[in-house]
Formats: structure tokens, sequence, C-alpha cells
């Protein structure tokens, strides 16, 4: 029997969903409706179980998300059949590359069932049946991809025109006639008449073989640098870091453009499960649970007056009267206003934001390491005040800074402190004091999180002020942000 291996892509930045998606902490993280359920990349990991025949799954993320990965792992209580970590981002063919010739090396008569981390479907039992139903035609030679019925006249999607259909499926499956770019409103129009055109949905279910000879063919610089990435990938805390030079020589080519809409092989299924690519704030607004005025509210909000609103608010109280279709979006350092019929745009802003070499796009104040995390509380020229979340069992690099003396506060937990060669337990209501070019480390030695206030002054308090040695998740010394 035919095994099925999930490839999940987890290299996105999710950039139309600033301010809650940033590069450091992207979208396929986050909970966007509650805190209990998984992220969307949680929600990926479980569509397509071990329990149900499914292999293992394979993922493929950059080196920044690494740990964001493996806690997603951990809480979805998964062994992975791999993690492939990209040293540069090199778009989708390059990536089902590496994932296709792992598979094959393994087991050569494989299917890659290839998803991005990021996308919402509501029925996951219909979603594995048609991925199964994939997996045949894939099994025959074809190139398979599932296209989305449209229900309006959208102009974010790409879309692809249903050719004559497959013999020896029942007509479930079609030949692909024709590969569309994202459409002007107009043109939309037409293909949603038409009745024969689909939204491409970004989901593939490949043969590895197949999809190798295919790419050798169309793309062989692709695939021969995918090759020697894999070849040259080094063992790093249970993840494989492809060859940094090997990978870079990828075409940053997406695999629509690499392969699909180059080969005779295409194929099609149509795909009916809820499914929805939350490219946008108005994509999650249309998945968000909404009140009898459509409005979704999560945090503190008073509404009066107020019809179909994505409010979202961190900290502050929003109030709104006689508004309609907006998108609120506040957080600590960061407040997004936008009417919901443009939230596609919002990736101008992120551009505007990179332009001028703001942190914003990057990263929260609330800064994610593999420990756990620190949250900027106040910041001023000469001083900064952080709160630090340290993981039960989780232990910090043994640092040092030139510029910037700290002094720790516990407030919750027992802290194993080191300074110098003296090593002790700080608990709730004690603190330390740590001046500049001592040594020193924390560690959470408990079962209950470890917090602490950490008070930096000093003449420069940027986060590269860090020299760390005897770290155990062997971080890179750039790796500061």
């Amino acid at each position: 029997m035919t095994t099925i291996h999930p490839v999940i892509l987890s290299g996105g930045s999710g950039t139309r969903l600033w301010p809650l998606s940033r590069a450091m902490y992207p979208k396929q993280f986050i909970r966007f409706f509650n805190s209990a359920e998984p992220s969307f990349l949680g929600a990926t990991l479980r569509r397509l179980s071990t329990d149900n025949g499914f292999a293992a799954p394979i993922l493929l993320c950059n080196n920044d998300h690494r740990f964001l990965v493996k806690d997603e792992l951990e809480r979805a209580h998964l062994d992975p059949g791999a993690i492939y970590l990209e040293p540069v981002a090199r778009n989708t063919a390059a990536a089902i590359a590496v994932g296709a010739l792992a598979v094959f090396a393994k087991d050569p008569d494989g299917i890659l069932a290839v998803m991005p981390s990021d996308h919402v479907i509501l029925d996951e039992v219909a979603f594995a049946d048609s991925v199964r139903k994939a997996a045949q035609v894939a099994a025959t030679g074809r190139l398979v991809l599932f296209g989305i019925k449209p229900s309006e006249a959208h102009t974010g999607y790409g879309y692809i025109r249903r050719g004559s259909a497959l013999a020896g499926h029942d007509g479930e499956a079609f030949a692909v006639d024709a590969f569309f770019e994202k459409p002007d409103a107009a043109t939309a129009a037409t293909y949603l008449a038409a009745g024969s055109y689909y939204w491409n949905s970004g989901i593939f279910v490949l043969h590895a073989r197949t999809f190798i000879e295919e790419l050798g063919r169309l793309q062989p610089q692709i695939l021969e640098a995918a090759r020697r990435a894999l070849d040259a990938a080094a063992p790093d805390l249970g993840c494989l870091r492809l060859d940094r030079n090997a990978f870079a020589a990828a075409p940053n080519i997406s695999v629509d453009y690499a392969v699909m809409e180059k080969t005779s092989l295409a194929a099609m299924l149509p795909l009916d499960v809820g499914w929805n690519d939350v490219g946008s704030w108005s994509s999650l607004w249309e998945v968000a649970p909404r009140d009898k005025n459509g409005n979704f509210i999560r945090g503190d909000a008073i509404v009066e007056d107020s019809t179909n609103l994505y409010i979202h608010s961190e900290r502050a109280l929003v109030a709104t009267i006689g508004v309609r279709d907006l998108v609120i979006v506040d957080t600590p350092d960061a407040l997004l206003v936008a009417d919901k019929s443009r939230s596609q745009e919002v990736s101008t802003i992120v551009k505007r934001l990179k332009a001028s070499n703001r942190k914003e796009q990057e990263q929260h104040l609330r800064n994610y390491r593999p420990w756990g995390y620190f949250e900027t509380l106040s910041l001023a020229p000469r001083f900064q005040v952080k709160l630090l979340h340290v993981k039960p069992g989780a232990k910090l690099s043994m640092q040092m800074h030139h510029h910037r003396s700290e002094h720790w506060i516990v407030v919750q937990g027992t802290a194993n402190v080191a300074i110098g060669d003296i090593e002790k337990l700080v608990r709730e209501n004690e603190s330390v004091y740590i001046f500049a070019t001592q040594w020193h480390r924390l560690e959470n030695p408990g079962k209950v999180p470890l917090e602490l206030i950490e008070v930096q002054i000093g003449t420069y308090l940027g986060e590269d002020d860090i020299v760390r040695t005897d770290d155990i998740y062997k971080r890179a010394p750039e790796e500061t942000r």
C-alpha cells in the first residue's frame, strides 16, 4: 500500500496579518481566536495524523522559527519524520524538492501531501479522504493540486481552469487546462460566471519520483541545489540544517511557476472542505466566531451601532460608534485600523516599515526564545525593564554584556543563578545584581514557569550586546533577534 507523507511548509511571514503576524512570530504560530485552541500550524500537524494511516510529517521552516516549530510539535504530542531548516528563503519549489528527495530516499513509491502551515480547513475528515483520492491519481503519474470552487469574484487568489475529466476516477479528477494570475475584479467576475474556474489552494499531492523527474526536466538547477543541500545537511538539536551555499544556489521561484504551469501532468481535484488560506484580515474575519451583528471581538471592547468588525485588543479598551466593516488590531506597540475590503493592502505597510528599518515589522515587544520569552515593559535611553518567562527546566546561555548591568527580581518560581564562579538559588521577592562584563547564567530548576523582572541600566541596551558561551540551544552569535 502506498504511503502518504505529509510535507508541511512553514517558512512564510504572513505580512498581510500584521501587526499580529511578524517576521519573527508569523501567523502560523498565532492563536487568533482563543488561546486554548491550536495554532494554524498545530491544526495542520493534526490534519493528516499517523493514527489515520499517514506517515509522520516532514516540516520545512526557516532557522528563526525552529524552536517555535518544536514547541508546536510538543503541544501536538507528535514526533516528526524530519524538520529541515532552510538557511535562506527560496520559495516553494526548492522546499518541495527537498521534501520529495527526502521521501524518495526512504520510500521510492511514496506520495507527498504538501500543505502550507497556515490554512484553515473546517472538515478535516473530508480533507483526509480527498488526499487519499488525490494519492490514487498521483500514483498514475499525475501531479495533483486541489482547486476550490469560488464563492465570489476574489482578486486575491490565482485561478485554475478545469480541463477534461480523467478516465478511471469517477469524474472526480480533471486535467488542468490553464493557470491564471490574480485577476482584476472584472476578470474575476467572468471566471466566477464561467463555472470552470477554481481558486488555486496551494495544496499538492505528488508522487515523489514523478515530481523529481519533472523538476529535473523543467528546473534542473533547483533539483541539483536541493539535492546538494540535502546531502550536506547537518543535524542540529533534532533538526537537519540544509547546506547554506547549496540551497542558496536554487532559483527563488514557486512550484507553480517552476513545474505546475509547465508540465503536461498537472491534474486537479475539486476540494470542498471549508478551506480558507487566511491571507488577509477579511479572510480571517470570515472564519472567526462572530456575534449577531457580525462582529468578532477578542479583548476589551465596547461597540455601539457597529457591524462586521474584526477587533483584537491586547491591552487598551477599544470603543466604536457607528462604524462598519473595519479591522481594528491593537497591540502594545502598534495599532492597525483598516477598511476590511482593503485588508490585502496591509503588506504595503509592512514594506514601508522595512524600508524605514523599523522593528515593528520584525518582532513584538514579546520576543520568543527557546527557553521561553521576554517582554519589554519600559524603554528609555539609559534603562529598560523586561519581564522574563523561563520554561520549567530551561536554561539560558552563560553570557556577558559589555555595556549594561542587570538587576533581577524573582516574582514567580525559583531561579538558579550563576554569576562568575558563584551559584545560588533566588526565590520569590529576592533579587540579584549583575555588573557589566560579569559572566552570568539563569536557569529554572523547578516544575512551574519562572518569571522575573529584569532592570537593565547602561549606555547601550541592544539585544546584540551579548556574548554567549555554553549555550544548550547551540545558537549562532548572530541569533540575537
